[in-house]
């Protein structure tokens, strides 16, 4: 009980005990790895120990998530385990040096711990079987008995991790989501886009506003701000992550469901995006005459967008293959740079209506100081900077193709930069918000300047307000096709 009470957020600075029903959960949930480890190795008090030693290993990684991205554990996060060992370097740097080395010299304790106080009392050994057997069969049938049928109805982690505590709160929301329905599919869209059309929208690591993030002093995004001068609409994206969580921007941008809608499917929606694939862009674009090209420079196994874009509805996937590796100098990504060259290439050549969604990935943490007097604040903005001017490259390479196009330029998250930019975890929301701005041009390579404003739109709602201007493009050139029919009838 006090190991979970340590985990975040807390009510106020004191220890305070979690709800009763969570209190439960939490025990039955404590007795089904000390079943495990008392029917492997027949030692009661190892087992009581490992059992322990489980929930605090569970608290100080949750607390250690929460300082550096703003929220605790969530039951999605242990669907990620294999990425963790397949991509390190995007997960261990939440850890400090201390913990890294805890968890290294835990890994090989634990069998060894098991092997050594190995008791051969097989009725202890029967024991700890019968706990795991009896603790699985109350908490497959705990969340729909009152009172646990009755709490973490609505996804609510802050206030839940305080009322009921972390383990229950992870165990309930995983069954929540467990037993969360895909939706009713959604039909294609109807209409037809000006042949040549173009549309490319670039979702771009913890790209930010550089002054709204440090302030004033902070090196200016000139192709950012030439953007907005032009745009037809630009403004506020508000993400749900904070330094991480990639896949929430993108999913909203891509299949255009609420956080509401979504319900538990929130946490990680890739992991139920394959049911839901009607709703992709490209799906309910292809019928209008889209074709769509996906483009990543990284394992596509990454999320499992191999299988969730190709079921989305994009013909063509561009991935790593694609891309020479980073020079030296240049960092452990592909650059955004040579991003902007493949995307042009790609609209250069590209037959008919064609949407390219591309992902970059050259300004992924950690930062580190390469050079002297450069902190972590200066790699970042040195990396921001490129980001900046391939918006630029971008905008300008569009507009000299000539061809009616809509460019889509915006941050998946913030940064999270230890001492630098990091979430407020003080109970407020807090600033979340990276910047987009959407960019027409027409057939003259001109930028087509809209009325609307600063907007302050969702991942999902940037989704819809992109899918409207494409179909209020179509819907032009449909009424310019009968005109002229009409014409020369």
């Amino acid at each position: 009980m006090i190991l979970d009470a340590l985990a975040r957020p807390r009510r106020g600075k004191r220890i305070a005990p979690r709800s009763a029903a969570g209190t439960c959960l939490l025990w039955l949930l404590t007795a089904l790895p000390f079943g495990l480890f008392l029917a492997i190795s027949g030692n009661l008090v190892a087992s009581a120990g490992l059992a322990l030693a489980l929930v605090g290993l569970f608290t100080m990684i949750s607390n250690a998530k929460r300082a550096m991205l703003g929220e605790a554990l969530v039951f999605s996060d242990l669907a990620l385990l294999g990425a963790v060992f397949r991509h390190p370097q995007f997960y261990f740097s939440a850890l400090s040096r201390v913990q890294k080395a805890l968890l290294a010299m835990a890994a090989p304790i634990v069998p060894l711990l098991l092997w050594a106080v190995f008791v051969g009392e097989w009725h202890m050994h029967l024991t700890g079987l019968a706990i795991m057997v009896v603790s699985v069969l109350l908490l497959t049938s705990a969340p729909e008995l009152q009172p646990w049928a009755g709490i973490a109805r609505v996804p609510d982690s802050e206030g839940d991790v305080q009322r009921h505590g972390l383990i229950a709160t992870v165990f309930l929301y995983w069954m929540r989501w467990r037993k969360s329905a895909d939706p009713a599919p959604l039909l294609p869209l109807p209409g037809k886009p000006q042949d040549d059309e173009l549309a490319i929208l670039i979702q771009c690591e913890s790209f930010g506003d550089s002054a709204v993030l440090f302030g004033d002093t902070a090196p200016l995004l000139p192709a950012l701000a030439a953007a907005r001068v032009v745009a037809w609409s630009q403004g506020r994206l508000n993400v749900h992550g904070f330094g991480a969580y990639t896949m929430r921007t993108e999913y909203g941008v891509l299949f255009g469901r609420s956080e509401e809608e979504l319900g538990f499917r929130r946490f990680d929606p890739f992991l139920t995006a394959k049911g839901e694939s009607s709703f992709a862009l490209p799906a309910r674009l292809k019928e209008a005459g889209w074709r769509s090209i996906f483009v990543h420079p990284h394992d596509m196994r990454f999320y499992n967008r191999a299988e969730i874009m190709a079921a989305g509805g994009f013909a063509e996937l561009v991935g790593e293959d694609r891309f020479a590796p980073p020079s030296e100098g240049e960092g452990r990504y592909v650059t955004d740079a040579a991003m902007a060259d493949e995307i042009l290439k790609i609209a250069k050549h590209a037959q008919g209506a064609t949407l390219i969604y591309a992902v970059t990935i050259e300004n992924h943490g950690p930062w580190k100081a390469v050079t002297a007097g450069n902190g972590l604040a200066g790699e970042y903005l040195r990396l921001l900077g490129n980001s900046d001017a391939m918006l630029g490259r971008l905008a300008d390479g569009l507009a000299a193709l000539q061809r009616p196009a809509t460019l889509v330029f915006f941050g998946d998250h913030r940064p999270s930069i230890p001492g630098v930019c990091e979430p407020d975890v003080s109970g407020a929301a807090g600033d979340r918000h990276t910047p987009f701005v959407l960019l027409r041009f027409g057939r003259d390579g001109r930028p087509i300047v809209g009325e609307e404003g600063d907007l302050d739109l969702t991942p999902a709602q940037l989704h819809h307000h992109i899918l409207d201007i494409l179909r209020s493009s179509a819907s032009r050139c449909h009424r310019a096709q009968q005109t002229i029919a009409d014409g020369a009838g």
